[in-house]
């Protein structure tokens, strides 16, 4: 059987899943429906069953699709440059009768030209044609990016082939905002009329190239002992982050202080994609920040380090990115891309690669199983335990109970379907789950495409922490700020946790560009670089990580930290915030009547730009609020009285450049 294209409404809805935007979107016109909660989208499950359902004609999804190239042409294009592209599609065994369709899908997201046939002088203008006698073709715009071809006159016969070429006027069609190999155009066929059509099995694909360097990103390690060694890693990208830029030229490091030792010539070739990596020595106990400055073709960017804790007796912090997404469902690039990216660009400790269960664009993961094992591949081949940590995982893509991300901390798993009525509500999870080592993740809970049922209490083993911050914005509380969009009030985090939920906070992207761990350096999700001349200053956009104090960069040793909740998330830049209440860390359950009558609550904070306040949240209401002014690292200590069971305390900073932070919250009991 053929295989199934998303459906048009849902695929007006998974398009506003994926925006950034304030203001409601993808709104479910049977939510709040009665028996349900009041946080389901009923109308998305039900077109994803009702496509499952829906019997397909043999003729549906048949015959083949592939670009066509000249003697001087490879296909690939770049970023922002606007091109022409030349299709053909051959008619597959069981024919393309007369009132069924062709179905041309450029890809949805980043800012594609949709393809249109009315007005030749736009972007996108598609010219459609044929040679088969007798026949007509009608190509109209059903919606953003998705262009229908009715066949009329008589039938397309086996063999028989209908052109296109999408950027045929003079404005040609803009592609990709994102560098990514195999940006796929997708092909379906309704080949018999009666509105219900299959996908193409192999739908041509292009690469899309980075567009000119425009910055320079430089992560160091987060800490180290005084004389270990500590890993610094650059990379020059282009305007969205996108890596692949090939430059040649040296980098210089400033504000080096005495005992870091630093190889005497830091040199980027060509090859190198933009990136390299290097070992240092860590200097004397302190927090340190580097700056680098690189210069070559013609080119010179500044970059400074995130800061870097260095103690003999500090505790490990790893950073990762535990949800994104690749061109397998509905993101950019190759999973292996993916994973190159968040070690070798962002410098990620730790990163799972969640695409959907059954969801997005290419072929779902619930019914390819060569797809899983394809991720299973890559996840193996980047795991290297002590220097960079893979999961398997997917997203449990459920639209009435609410996503949630499945992390696998061995080498295999499998995909337990949210359309499988086996494992359709967080509790049938969970019990599948048992006695495994895993967890999951409720995500944008508080709004975003979907917001999370709470009614289902979080497994204390299985869902020990949260994301309170990703790409969509905060579900940490209705006064958070960059607060995600289509929020509903009673849903937060902070909600879950006045109905006595224990949860630790982490952040993840859920970025959909291919660069996991530095979504928030990326202007489609509300990034600003900085503007001098117009005296604008840079302006973080929206993302996530988790902050992990574990023993060891291990699957086993994260593991049990998060359970543990030893955690801190962030909304992208990697903030170093440590606190401690009585002497517990933050994500402890701290026996109320073992504190003193004035309880000491501890705090230390290295930031990535100047602190603007930092706020004290109790039992759910925000209590104090600390107005730093310009300093970048702060040490303090406040007391907290009459604290007793039942409640909680954490912390969230918020710096200058709209960056943020959270301590996982102290519990009492």
């Amino acid at each position: 059987m053929p295989d199934r294209t998303i459906p048009s409404a849902l695929l007006a809805l998974l398009l506003a899943a994926c925006a950034p935007s304030e203001t409601p979107t993808g709104e479910d016109p049977q939510a709040g429906e009665e028996g349900l909660p009041a946080t389901a989208k009923p109308g998305v499950l039900a077109e994803l069953r009702a496509d499952l359902a829906a019997p397909r004609h043999r003729s549906d999804g048949g015959g083949r699709a592939w670009l066509v190239l000249g003697e001087d042409e490879d296909g690939h294009g770049q970023v922002g440059r606007p091109q022409r592209w030349e299709f053909a599609f051959e008619v597959g065994p069981h024919g393309l009768q007369a009132g069924g369709a062709l179905y041309f899908q450029v890809p949805p997201f980043w800012g594609w030209s949709t393809p249109q046939a009315s007005r030749e002088r736009a972007p996108g203008y598609t010219l459609v044609r044929t040679d088969a006698a007798g026949v007509t073709l009608t190509p109209r715009t059903l919606q953003r990016t998705l262009l229908q071809i009715e066949v009329a006159g008589r039938a397309l016969e086996s063999g028989e082939r209908i052109e296109l070429v999408y950027g045929a006027g003079p404005a040609l069609a803009i592609p990709d905002q994102y560098a990514e190999r195999d940006s796929l155009f997708l092909f379906a066929v309704d080949g018999d009329g009666d509105g219900i059509r299959g996908r193409v099995e192999d739908c041509p694909t292009i690469d899309i190239l980075p567009a000119k360097p425009a910055m320079l990103v430089a992560h160091l390690g987060s800490t180290s002992r005084p004389g270990a060694g500590v890993r610094l890693t650059l990379a020059v990208l282009d305007g969205a982050a996108s890596r692949g830029c090939e430059v040649t030229g040296a980098v210089t490091l400033r504000s080096v202080p005495e005992g870091f030792t630093v190889p005497e010539e830091l040199a980027l070739a060509a090859g190198d994609g933009g990136c390299l990596t290097v070992e240092l020595t860590a200097p004397a106990e302190g927090t340190w920040r580097l700056e680098a400055l690189f210069e070559g073709d013609g080119h010179a960017f500044e970059a400074r380090t995130n800061p870097l804790w260095v103690d003999q007796d500090q505790e490990p912090i790893f950073w990762g990115d535990l949800h994104g997404h690749s061109n397998f469902t509905d993101g950019t690039g190759l999973p292996e891309d993916y994973f190159r990216y968040a070690r070798d660009v962002a410098a990620l400790d730790l990163v799972a690669l969640t695409d959907h269960d059954h969801y997005g664009m290419m072929h779902f993961l619930d019914a390819r199983p060569q797809m899983w094992e394809e991720i299973r591949q890559q996840v193996e081949a980047f795991h290297d335990p002590g220097r960079f940590v893979t999961l398997l995982a997917y997203e449990w893509t459920n639209w009435i109970h609410g996503h949630r991300h499945v992390l696998y901390f061995e080498d295999e798993g499998e995909v337990l379907s949210a359309l499988d009525e086996r494992f359709d509500t967080p509790a049938e999870l969970w019990d599948a789950l048992r006695g495994l080592p895993a967890l999951t993740m409720a995500h944008h809970s508080a709004g975003g495409p979907v917001a999370t049922d709470w009614s289902f209490a979080p497994d204390p083993v299985l869902e020990p922490v949260t994301e309170v911050m990703s790409v969509h914005g905060s579900s940490e509380a209705e006064d958070s700020p960059s607060r995600i969009y289509s929020f509903l009030p009673g849903n937060s985090v902070r909600d879950a946790l006045d109905d006595g939920y224990i949860l630790g906070f982490v952040g993840s992207g859920d970025g959909h560009d291919g660069h996991p761990g530095l979504a928030h350096l990326s202007p489609f999700y509300g990034y600003q670089p900085a503007r001098p001349d117009r005296g604008r200053p840079e302006r973080m956009g929206n993302g996530g990580l988790a902050a992990i104090r574990a023993t060891e960069l291990s699957r086993a040793s994260l593991l049990e930290a998060l359970r543990a909740r030893r955690t801190h998330a962030t909304s992208g830049p990697r903030i170093l915030l440590e606190a401690s209440l009585g002497g517990q860390p933050m994500g402890s359950t701290v026996c109320a009547a073992d504190l003193p009558e004035r309880a000491r609550l501890d705090l230390r904070v290295s930031a990535t730009s100047p602190i603007e306040h930092i706020d004290l949240v109790r039992s759910g209401a925000l209590v104090e609020r600390t107005l730093v002014g310009d300093r970048e690292d702060l040490r303090s200590a406040s007391f907290l009285t009459d604290l007793v069971a039942g409640e909680y305390v954490y912390l969230r900073v918020l710096q200058a450049d709209g960056a943020l932070a959270w301590s996982s919250p102290f519990f009492l009991e």
